[in-house]
């Protein structure tokens, strides 16, 4: 206000017309209506959104499993065998790929998703016309490091995909059609507003839940305190994947850190295995990878309840599999 009468001053002390005069407080109205506009916005509410709606795909095989010394190969014959990525990805789709970027680790590490399979997967999806593919991750080691030195952000953009640090502003509230502990959850609007979700976890130990895989990578759409998700977390995760419901999920089992997990950094913890996995059925992916490191499915918190509200299908034995070694 001071600054609007500083501005009339000078106008008071000539003679104006009465045009001219209101003119200057018409523009000053506009000027404070969009200010108080502008701040309604900045500080509104943020909007809740409902679960994702993936869509009906059918492929050839509940789950294909590829094991050679090339991981960019091994995803490609992966995604191929179960039917290609046209039928994930349609022209003018906008797509999540979804790595594990969490640490400040590198490939050899095995703390995050191998930067060829994310690579691979990202130029499948534009060969299907995809509009834009986005990569990110909410990280916890420094963002920056993490994603140069994960190798993803390099491999990715030159593959010509999107890849960015999360904006904690641009969130959905997660709201359920049920009771869940993870209702109003802050999660990344990116994450939860696209046309395909493709959830690329790496197989590795974690100290809590025993194994990361597909649901627990998960984690990272989301924002806020997520130590608080650690409590009853099968739960939680399985709330998170039924909200998500990834279209596809591909586990990297290139390199398996047995032990020391989330964050490893010894390479002696790291075991050499080659090995993709794809299926649209991320219990399935979970349990399948879970057997390939002596685990029993059923032993992983999120898995077992995954199964018993029947999410997708534990029992390997009941699936359609395939394995090719390449």
């Amino acid at each position: 206000m001071e600054n609007f009468l500083h501005q009339l001053e000078p106008l008071l002390r000539r003679r104006i017309s009465r045009n001219v005069f209101l003119r200057v407080c018409l523009g000053w109205i506009l000027a404070l209506f969009s200010m108080d506009r502008f701040v309604s916005l900045a500080f509104a509410e943020t909007a809740s959104a409902e679960p994702r709606r993936p869509r009906n795909i059918d492929t050839r095989h509940d789950l294909v499993a590829v094991k050679g010394a090339d991981p960019y190969r091994n995803t490609v014959a992966a995604i191929e065998a179960l039917g290609g990525m046209e039928l994930f990805v349609r022209k003018g789709d906008v797509v999540v790929v979804k790595p594990n970027i969490g640490w400040d680790r590198t490939p050899e590490q095995a703390a995050n998703t191998d930067p060829a399979v994310v690579a691979a997967l990202v130029e499948l999806c534009y060969r299907c016309g995809a509009r834009r593919v986005n990569v990110f991750d909410v990280t916890c080691n420094d963002q920056r490091r993490c994603y140069e030195n994960s190798g993803i952000q390099s491999a990715a953009k030159e593959k010509g995909a999107q890849v960015y640090f999360p904006d904690n502003w641009n969130v959905v509230k997660a709201h359920f059609p049920y009771a869940s502990q993870m209702e109003g959850w802050s999660l990344l609007r990116d994450a939860v507003v696209c046309d395909t979700f493709i959830n690329v976890p790496v197989l590795k130990h974690h100290g809590l839940t025993g194994l990361t895989l597909s649901m627990k990578n998960l984690m990272g759409v989301c924002t806020g305190i997520r130590g608080m998700i650690h409590v009853d977390i099968g739960k939680k995760l399985v709330d998170l994947v039924d909200f998500i419901r990834p279209e596809l999920t591909v586990i990297d089992a290139t390199r398996f850190l047995s032990r020391n997990g989330p964050s490893g950094g010894n390479i002696d913890d790291v075991v050499r295995m080659d090995t993709v996995l794809a299926s649209k059925d991320p219990v399935l992916a979970d349990a399948y990878a879970s057997t390939l490191v002596g685990r029993d499915p059923l032993s992983i918190t999120y898995i077992k309840e995954a199964a018993e509200r029947k999410l997708g299908q534990s029992d390997i034995a009941r699936s359609k599999v395939s394995t090719l070694q390449i």
